[in-house]
């Protein structure tokens, strides 16, 4: 008697259940069909797929590829009481969730005529089954808006057909007992396997969906990264353009500048407006540093009408600059339609009077150092920001500049550039540095100052311009 374990272990599986050992031999002939059809998923015709705009190539292809799939699934079926047990229904489904009626019943009919060709008195209801499959699959294609119906709906369908096909097996095969046979042999294993072929390869097919979607999303951020990267790139050359290239001194006076972009471009600048141009002039100099409201190319816009507008009005009031920026703020309010506007202060030094008269339009207060008593006193604003209200009113007042005094300009990247714990340089930090370099000329305060706030931040990124414009009386 020979030992029992001997048996080779698929030999005991179809002893003691032929339902077991057909879904096996069903299984293996699944991962073949899935193979392929994964190859197909990754071919150059498959875009067209997904998209649901098939032209006729692809068609043809789709046909023959899962027509040749649907033969493949009877080829190497197993013949089961007279009937093969076979997943040759899989490919025609497939090929009309995939591509329409059209598709589905062409890779039907090749599967159909090929199982027509080997006879057996289930050779009508198989062939019938299969051309149905491609028709139906066709139908769900359509009706998900040409476009693949998504895993439970595929799964589902694999399962309904497989078991109408089992009733068509019943309604035309004959002799009927012998059907009745065949089907309750054979119908469970035949609708796993086309189930779960059908489940493993609508998972191929929704995650190819989602790298899709995913390559989608990166491919519009990267084409979004770079249009802000070239809106940047000309907001910082509109922004430096209007930047003066050297500073204008004046008698009495010495005058540095600097500005420092951020990543976010904004809208800061400085101007040195020489005003000798008319009589009234001579010997007299505009100083101006502002900010705009907003980043980007339209705060570089408004930046550069701003900068244009005030410099005009400037030349043309250059002994009253509350008239200038009155007139200025008119112009620009009634053409701000975008709700931007500036704040900026602007002075005119008199080297005959050692003096600047100024307005501080809601910029932040320039710092005055005295150097009789080693003080620094704050220049608070005599109007609103330019651009807010078109009839705002402005008022000068009258900096008397004693020698050795400093006048310190800036914007509020120095006051609001943040560390990593997200503290502020704030005012009082500004007034330290100005006190300790207070000896030094103007533009090595500027850097003593660019240097104090970079040694505050870190690495923490600059979020704000930065424009410094320091004077000394001499």
């Amino acid at each position: 008697m020979s030992d029992p374990c001997a048996i080779p272990v698929y030999e005991c599986l179809i002893i003691v259940s032929p339902i077991l050992s057909s879904l096996l031999i069903l299984l293996q002939m699944i991962c073949v069909i899935i193979v392929v059809a994964y190859l197909l998923t990754r071919s150059r015709i498959f875009p067209e797929v997904l998209d649901g705009h098939l032209t006729v190539t692809t068609q043809v292809i789709l046909i023959l590829v899962f027509g040749a799939l649907s033969v493949y699934g009877t080829l190497s079926g197993v013949e089961i009481m007279g009937a093969i047990v076979n997943v040759r229904d899989l490919g025609p489904m497939l090929a009309g969730l995939l591509g329409g009626p059209v598709v589905g019943v062409g890779a039907g009919l090749i599967g159909a005529a090929y199982r027509m060709s080997l006879g057996g008195f289930t050779c009508y209801s198989c062939s019938l089954a299969t051309v149905l499959a491609g028709l139906f699959g066709g139908i769900i294609w359509v009706a998900c808006g040409r476009r693949f119906a998504g895993i439970t709906i595929a799964v589902i369908f694999a399962i309904l057909m497989e078991g109408f096909h089992m009733l068509l097996t019943l309604a035309i095969s004959r002799p009927f007992d012998q059907a009745v046979e065949v089907v309750s042999t054979v119908a469970l294993p035949v609708i796993l396997a086309n189930a779960a072929g059908m489940f493993v390869f609508a998972f191929i097919i929704e995650n190819l969906q989602k790298e899709r979607k995913m390559q989608a999303e990166r491919d519009t951020l990267l084409r979004e990264m770079e249009r802000k990267n070239t809106e940047l790139a000309i907001a910082a050359e509109i922004q430096q353009s209007f930047l003066p290239d050297t500073i204008p001194q004046i008698e009495g006076y010495d005058i540095a500048a600097k500005s420092v972009m951020a990543k976010e471009v904004g809208g800061d600048f400085f101007d040195v407006i020489p005003l000798e141009v008319i009589p009234l002039g001579i010997g007299k100099l505009g100083i101006m540093i502002a900010d705009v409201s907003g980043k980007g190319i339209p705060a570089a816009l408004f930046m550069a009408l701003s900068r244009i507008v005030v410099r005009v009005n400037a030349v043309w009031y250059a002994s009253r600059p509350a008239a200038a920026i009155r007139d200025a703020n008119t112009i620009i309010a009634n053409d701000s339609r975008s709700g931007m506007f500036v704040t900026l202060f602007y002075g005119v030094l008199d080297s005959t009077t050692r003096t600047v008269t100024y307005v501080n339009a809601g910029h932040n207060p320039p710092l005055h150092y005295t150097a009789a008593d080693g003080t620094l006193s704050e220049l608070e604003a005599t109007g609103i920001a330019v651009g807010v209200l078109d009839n705002a009113e402005y008022t000068q007042e009258v900096l008397q500049m004693a020698k050795g005094d400093l006048l310190v300009l800036y914007t509020d990247g120095i006051t609001e550039a943040e560390n990593a714990e997200h503290e502020m340089f704030d005012v009082s930090r500004l007034r330290g540095v100005i006190l300790a370099s207070r000896a030094l000329s103007p533009g090595d305060i500027i850097q003593e100052i660019l240097v104090a706030v970079k040694a505050f931040t870190g690495d923490h990124p600059q979020s704000d311009d930065i424009t410094l414009l320091i004077l000394r009386s001499l």
